[in-house]
């Protein structure tokens, strides 16, 4: 049981870092289901860019937009999965017992990932 309960947890006020990260307290979330487009600065895009990255800014900020307009206001579960290599939270994030990176997908504001 208590494996179950550290795998899950809800989180009652997030706040959203781009399009595919999120914040849970200290906790940095990366959503595991999805690659969303890259926000300005990103050191992904500078120099030689890898043919995975996803450089379109302007898209960056409308999927960072709308995951903030999807959790605003309301409390998320987070399903871990692991940790990445930067050392985020890998995991499924729902809000209303809907996938946000499912919705993100669906909106055209992310794609689907491994």
């Amino acid at each position: 049981m208590s494996l179950i309960l550290a795998a899950a947890a809800l989180c009652a006020s997030p706040s959203v870092h781009d399009g595919d990260t999120i914040r849970c307290g200290a906790e940095r979330v990366r959503i595991a289901n999805i690659d969303a487009p890259e926000l300005p600065g990103s050191s992904k895009c500078k120099g030689r860019v890898p043919p995975w990255a996803w450089c379109d800014f302007e898209a960056g900020a409308a999927s960072r937009d709308a995951l903030r307009s999807l959790v605003a206001g309301r409390r998320v579960m987070i399903e871990r999965q692991g940790v990445d290599a930067y050392g985020r939270t890998l995991a499924r994030v729902y809000v209303g017992g809907m996938d946000a990176g499912d919705w993100l997908v669906g909106k055209g504001l992310a794609r689907p990932w491994r």
